[in-house]
């Protein structure tokens, strides 16, 4: 008997992953369905790529398979030694039945395996994974907004085309970045009257001119006279949620961090802003500015330097 190398069925190296395996079978299904391609030799491809895919997608079949299949060349007899089957438990399994297996499975893994039965061949979409850039302040406030995707599909005559597609989303209060809304149904079309897939709208935000975001936490610099450091001063700061009031504690330095607490993203619990203090020093740019900086340097003498050990 004829040794069938799967791996090679399905264009994948031995050590791929079953989501791999899983991607690699249902792109060639649906090149070689029989309903849509038109290679002369779909069907005995598709059969072979089921009888295939039956083996690898299960992890006690694979094992067993690779158990013998390193030491098997294309054009050998294959005959595996006896019991060898009591090694791995098959029992219970559930096939979609892609038509007839051959000899070679049949000895391998024997007559008593389950086959699922009904009409023809079916074959549920693919997921879909989609990036999509939204605004921070719609992941603050939550919206609906419409996205136009393209994706390719089967037309009457089996080609695949590009069309465009226009979805209506709602973005919830609160989603961070990496995390997936998903819209049922939407994604690839199935095969024989099976169900689509879904489409996973995967958030990322837009950069902001003066927000940044970590989690549900959001930080801004803020920038600050020496005056208002040093005295403390009260100032309205911009948040995602409206301005409001901050106390700046005398005696403040760059890069004080100071906390509005549940000004972040909203969630269980809500997200903090972080304000990040930046001194901004007035240019010494008149005859009275260059006064007033002599005045401090004379009364307010100060080595910043001084930890630095010079």
């Amino acid at each position: 008997m004829e040794f069938k190398d799967y791996y090679q069925t399905l264009g994948v190296p031995r050590d791929a992953s079953q989501d791999e395996i899983k991607r690699a079978y249902r792109r060639l299904a649906r090149k070689y369905h029989p309903d849509v391609s038109k290679e002369p030799d779909a069907e005995q491809r598709f059969k072979a790529l089921g009888e295939a895919y039956e083996v690898l997608k299960d992890p006690e079949k694979r094992k067993a398979y690779d158990r013998f299949g390193s030491d098997w060349k294309a054009g050998q007899d294959f005959r595996p030694p006896p019991n060898w089957e009591q090694d791995f438990d098959f029992a219970g399994g559930d096939y979609t039945q892609t038509g007839d297996f051959s000899d070679f499975f049949e000895t391998l893994f024997g007559g008593g395996h389950r086959r699922r039965r009904g009409g023809g061949f079916a074959m549920k979409g693919e997921d879909q994974v989609v990036r999509i850039s939204v605004d921070l302040e719609d992941a603050f406030n939550g919206a609906s907004r419409s996205i136009t995707l393209k994706s390719t599909e089967l037309d009457a005559s089996g080609q695949p085309v590009v069309r465009p597609r226009t979805l209506n989303v709602r973005i919830p209060a609160g989603i961070k970045a990496g995390q997936r809304i998903r819209l049922a149904g939407q994604g690839s079309p199935g095969i024989g009257g099976a169900p689509a897939g879904d489409l996973y709208l995967e958030v990322a935000f837009r950069p902001h001119p003066y927000f940044r975001v970590d989690g549900r936490d959001v930080y801004l610099d803020l920038p600050v006279t020496p005056w208002e450091a040093a005295l403390g001063a009260t100032v309205t700061v911009p948040t995602l949620g409206g301005k409001v009031d901050l106390r700046i504690p005398p005696n403040s330095q760059t890069g004080r961090k100071l906390r509005l607490k549940g000004r972040g993203l909203p969630g269980q619990p809500s997200g903090d802003q972080f304000i990040e203090l930046r001194m901004v020093t007035p240019q010494a740019d008149s005859p009275a500015a260059k006064a007033l900086y002599e005045r401090m340097a004379d009364e307010l003498p100060m080595n910043p330097r001084s930890n630095l050990g010079v």
